[in-house]
């Protein structure tokens, strides 16, 4: 794994724990992932995707709240990770994971009624 890599999960794991154990904005919702953490070769930008299960006012909320609480979450990536340059956080809705879980339920629906519909005969 090449350093970039190593880089983004390292600030994927922290952003995480901060999240869950440093931050206690009511906008957050308890069930946000971190998916991904895309760090530039320069160490300067930070994009990390996150996953809201719940409402769209639910997600809009706490995208707010990351967005607000970007600048004490750098400060803590800069004293937990040691980079020359602490990158610039920037968060951005990720919702792929509840598309895969929508598609897994219209196969699970799919499966269950051709199960149903199968005529005798056919078998």
């Amino acid at each position: 794994m090449e350093r970039i890599e190593r880089i983004s999960e390292e600030i994927k794991r922290e952003i995480s724990d901060i999240i869950q154990n440093e931050l206690k904005d009511p906008r957050l919702s308890k069930l946000i992932s971190i998916t991904e953490v895309n760090v530039t070769k320069d160490l300067r930008y930070a994009k990390v995707y996150v996953s809201v299960m719940g409402s769209e006012e639910e997600k809009a909320n706490s995208l707010e709240g990351l967005k607000s609480a970007a600048g004490f979450i750098r400060r803590e990536i800069g004293r937990r990770v040691q980079l020359r340059y602490t990158p610039e956080i920037h968060f951005e809705l990720d919702n792929s994971i509840e598309r895969g879980a929508y598609i897994t339920k219209l196969i699970n629906e799919t499966s269950a009624q051709n199960k149903g519909s199968k005529d005798p005969e056919d078998t």
